[in-house]
């Protein structure tokens, strides 16, 4: 990557990949774009521009004056808020992603896309689940998914196009509180933790999702990217993940950090039922052989992290 074009810049993952990447390439060669204008550091710390990645005439455009060698495309509703707006989340998830791809493909760019631990469904092993195993996902966020998982490696296939993609597992981080996920306890419960000393999860003990530090997330995009093309087998979807673990588990070691924070819950039956149809635990032996992926952070690790960084803050999201 030398000159990258990142969409959905404002979200959970952009707002922190950005920042990185000027960091690493020089913030006059990360373009960030977001449907809405941007404030702070996205938008102060190098270039920006307004997209609505359904615009095929504008991204192109926008892609080729800034003379872009990669696209990163992170824009998309989350699964919870895609449930309730079904339409919409097509909309943006599967024709908008269409349209990055097409643009990569007509610009002579790279390609990343991220796909989820959602692509997969109460019919896929749970435990360990394999890097290419059966996909019947329960949520319109998990179908568009598969979709452009499949449609990346038509790409790449029929086009040529470096396409490269993540199955992000739940992201957690201390910068930027997430949205519409069904993920979001994980980031939520730490903030509750520095605040209050408790936290009620609207999912239930015993529900085993896959989570990473965004840390390790950042370093996961870069280092696939930035990877040689020749050991790429698979090139799209690579599982990913840190840690396997449910509310319990966060709790128990929060409690080893605050002593005598509780845990309650009040469990959302829509969050609670997609949590369900997601794999307790990843296979990611394709991402450690084939470009050497190697998370840095456990829970323990992670844990007195995000508290230290939360508490600094005085409990508030940036």
């Amino acid at each position: 990557m030398k000159r990258v074009v990142v969409t959905g810049s404002g979200g959970q993952i952009g707002s922190e990949l950005v920042p990185h990447l000027r960091r690493l390439y020089g913030a006059e060669r990360v373009l960030a774009t977001d449907l809405r204008p941007a404030s702070g550091p996205l938008a102060e710390g190098g270039p920006f521009a307004c997209l609505d990645v359904r615009d095929g005439e504008a991204f192109s455009a926008l892609v080729r004056h800034f003379r872009a060698d990669t696209v990163l495309h992170l824009a998309g509703l989350l699964s919870a808020r895609g449930e309730k707006d079904v339409a919409l989340a097509w909309d943006v998830n599967v024709n908008g992603s269409a349209t990055a791809l097409e643009v990569a493909r007509q610009e002579g760019t790279a390609f990343f896309f991220p796909s989820s631990i959602a692509a997969f469904g109460p019919s896929t092993p749970k435990k360990e689940t394999p890097q290419e195993t059966l996909q019947r996902p329960t949520t319109i966020y998990g179908v568009g998914k598969v979709a452009l998982e499949l449609l990346c490696d038509y790409y790449h296939l029929k086009f040529g196009v470096d396409t490269r993609g993540l199955r992000f597992p739940g992201l957690i981080s201390h910068e930027t509180q997430p949205g519409g996920g069904t993920t979001d306890y994980a980031v939520h419960i730490y903030y509750e933790a520095v605040r209050k000393g408790n936290y009620t999860s609207f999912i239930a003990p015993g529900t085993f999702m896959d989570m990473m530090y965004m840390a390790d997330a950042l370093d996961a995009v870069v280092g696939l990217m930035e990877a040689d093309p020749a050991r790429l087998v698979h090139r799209n979807a690579f599982n990913i993940s840190a840690m396997s673990v449910d509310p319990e588990a966060i709790a128990s070691a929060i409690g080893k950090v605050i002593p005598g924070f509780t845990i309650a819950y009040d469990v959302d039956p829509l969050r609670q039922a997609i949590a369900e149809s997601w794999p307790d635990s990843l296979d990611c032996s394709a991402a450690r052989k084939e470009w050497d992926f190697a998370p840095r952070y456990d829970l323990e690790t992670m844990t007195r992290e995000m508290l230290d960084r939360i508490a600094s803050k005085g409990g508030r999201a940036a």
